[in-house]
């Protein structure tokens, strides 16, 4: 399993993700097959920068399609199916139809992040797409109110992270369950540099959390981050091969 995580605020995107891949090895014994989580890599890439396009993807969810790692197929849908005039709406679309023509029952996802210029103002766009599920969403975009929303969304092993951020149900003094609201986020007034400590936080905790949690650790390795702004895209941190 994963966890990516992108931030948009009014400044920029920001994407990271941790390097852990697991696969699942088949224990057998008399009471049948049972799947056991082993670490196969802690250097695995699972955000990625179109540098012609100025446009990121993260992906997470099953990950080693046709035996290849994400890498590779990531690689392959740019040098076969993109041109340097492609926006990040066209990327959306083609990398769906890339990997819903090639692998139709993948339960992979992705996050694809970018700029776009409307009325020559640079615009953000945010998507999330998951491939056996054919499904392609704007995640940063109110259509009720023709707004675009600032925010965070994530991917993976996201329980972490979302009990920090999101109500809870408690029960009150008569046994009653009652919604706990958590102290806001203001992303609407959150700087870039913020985002990019937001979005190492949350995946570090994630990483950290999980150590003492009775759990596969499914999260861990470096992390990967990446900041796209309407000026161009650029890696914040990056594991290097040695």
């Amino acid at each position: 399993m994963s966890f990516i995580i992108t931030v948009y605020v009014p400044s920029g995107i920001v994407m990271a993700s941790d390097s852990r891949q697991t696969v699942a090895l088949q224990r057998t014994d008399n009471q049948g097959a049972t799947p056991i989580p082993i670490v196969s890599s802690d250097y695995v890439y699972k955000t990625f920068l179109l540098p012609k396009q100025a446009i990121g993807i993260s992906t997470f969810g099953e990950s080693l399609l046709g035996r290849m790692p994400t890498d590779f197929h990531i690689k392959t849908f740019e040098e076969e199916s993109l041109t340097e005039k492609d926006d990040v709406e066209m990327v959306a679309e083609k990398l769906l139809n890339f990997f819903k023509r090639n692998f139709p029952n993948a339960d992979t996802s992705f996050h694809i992040s970018g700029y776009k210029k409307k009325d020559k103002v640079s615009m953000p766009f945010v998507y999330h797409c998951n491939i056996k599920r054919a499904e392609l969403q704007r995640l940063n975009f109110n259509k009720q109110n023709n707004q675009v929303l600032y925010g965070a969304s994530w991917g993976g092993e996201g329980d972490i992270i979302a009990e920090i951020l999101q109500p809870v149900l408690m029960k009150d003094a008569t046994g009653n369950p009652k919604e706990i609201q958590k102290p806001p986020v203001i992303w609407d007034a959150m700087p870039i540099q913020d985002a990019i400590d937001f979005a190492t936080y949350a995946t570090k905790t994630t990483i950290d959390t999980m150590k003492f949690q009775a759990r596969p650790k499914t999260v861990g390795g470096p992390i990967d981050v990446l900041l796209i702004t309407p000026e161009g895209a650029r890696w914040v941190r990056r594991k290097e091969i040695e």
